[in-house]
């Protein structure tokens, strides 16, 4: 399989599925995704003006809203935890849902907590 079929293939994936995926590839090969974004933003630091450009994101849960077991739902599919730590981590909302993310793969996540009712906030 060629670069760019792997990449035609990787285009045609949904968020859930991309996030497995790069679990799956942290795993397998003993890296972290989270990594390349620190290094990446570390040349910035020194230009001065690359503070003003945010590049990493989080994602924080603020309210659960009346829907819980629905945001739930979307906290397991957007990070890939269990049952019992995505019900933790809405429990003790407000509480981070995904860091260091990029500004799309931020807005999609919130997008999805708010269909369900849920208050999220980008930082």
């Amino acid at each position: 399989m060629s670069t760019e079929e792997i990449i035609e293939q990787i285009k045609e994936m949904s968020v859930t599925d991309l996030a497995e995926l790069v679990k799956a590839l942290e795993e397998e090969f003993g890296v972290s995704a989270a990594a390349p974004v620190a290094v990446a933003a570390a040349p910035g630091a020194e230009g001065g003006a690359a503070e003003e450009e945010q590049t990493a994101f989080d994602v924080v849960l603020t309210e659960v809203g009346d829907k819980k077991i629905q945001v739930i739902k979307v906290v397991r599919a957007v990070t890939g935890l269990g049952l019992k730590e995505a019900k933790a981590v809405v429990d003790s909302a407000p509480k981070p849902v995904k860091e260091g993310v990029s500004k799309e793969e931020a807005g999609e996540v919130k997008s999805q907590l708010e269909e369900v009712g849920a208050t999220v906030e980008i930082k």
